[in-house]
């Protein structure tokens, strides 16, 4: 059994009120993050802190690649992306604190891109429909030759960092975030579960526990003021 939790954007308050929940009501659920960490809300250097610190599993999404990128490749296009993508909220968390950055971006270094588990695959923002005829059960089993072949088109806009099109159906539960949606949603067609619940606009940060591919609950937490210019 796990708990996905979807896009945070820096709303530490919000998501460790939603952990709270998580682990009461399911203290036996593995957590896991589906990335955009940082950026856009108030208290991104507070939200890597704490994902450090307890060690919670993560993929990195595309904001938290842009971070990454901007200060160990300056040069790149993520780099160049980040400061219309909301940059300037993060670097106002780490304020007398930049001695902080480099930790948490060998932390963001370490993330997968995919977490592919007994009860789903977890990515940011899924593997679409341009790899049907690349991606395989096979490949699918052997998570060195997929990572090498996502890892090719993190930059593209149908890339596990960035896809909003329609997703593969690999035969198990995807689920992902990057997709903005006022409740979790789930597509049959493609066996697919999106759970950004837009925490960062006001809306509601949500997790959804999940065993062996079935959706059991959703538990969301409204978005704390707090968090969010």
């Amino acid at each position: 059994m796990v708990a996905v939790i979807g896009d945070v954007h820096g709303c530490f308050y919000t998501l460790t009120n939603l952990i709270e929940e998580v682990e009461t009501e399911f203290p036996q659920a593995e957590i896991y993050l589906v990335g955009d960490l940082i950026d856009r809300g108030r208290h991104s250097c507070e939200v890597m802190d704490f994902i450090a610190e307890r060690k919670i599993k993560f993929t990195a999404g595309n904001h938290d690649y842009m971070f990454y990128h901007y200060f160990r490749y300056p040069h790149s296009t993520l780099a160049e992306a980040w400061f219309s993508n909301g940059a300037e909220f993060t670097l106002k968390s780490y304020e007398n604190r930049f001695e902080r950055i480099n930790e948490h971006i060998e932390v963001i270094k370490k993330a997968p891109l995919f977490f592919n588990l007994e009860d789903c695959f977890i990515s940011h923002a899924g593997i679409s429909i341009f790899y049907r005829n690349l991606i395989n059960d096979l490949v699918l089993n052997d998570e060195s030759v997929l990572n090498e072949i996502l890892q090719e088109d993190i930059e593209t806009d149908f890339g596990i960092l960035w896809n909003r099109g329609p997703l593969l159906n690999i035969g198990k539960l995807q689920v992902v975030g990057h997709t903005r949606m006022s409740e979790p949603r789930y597509l049959k067609e493609t066996n697919a579960l999106y759970v950004d619940t837009a925490a960062i606009s006001g809306n509601k940060l949500t997790a959804a526990i999940i065993e062996e591919n079935r959706i059991e609950k959703f538990i969301s937490v409204k978005t704390q003021s707090s968090d969010i210019y």
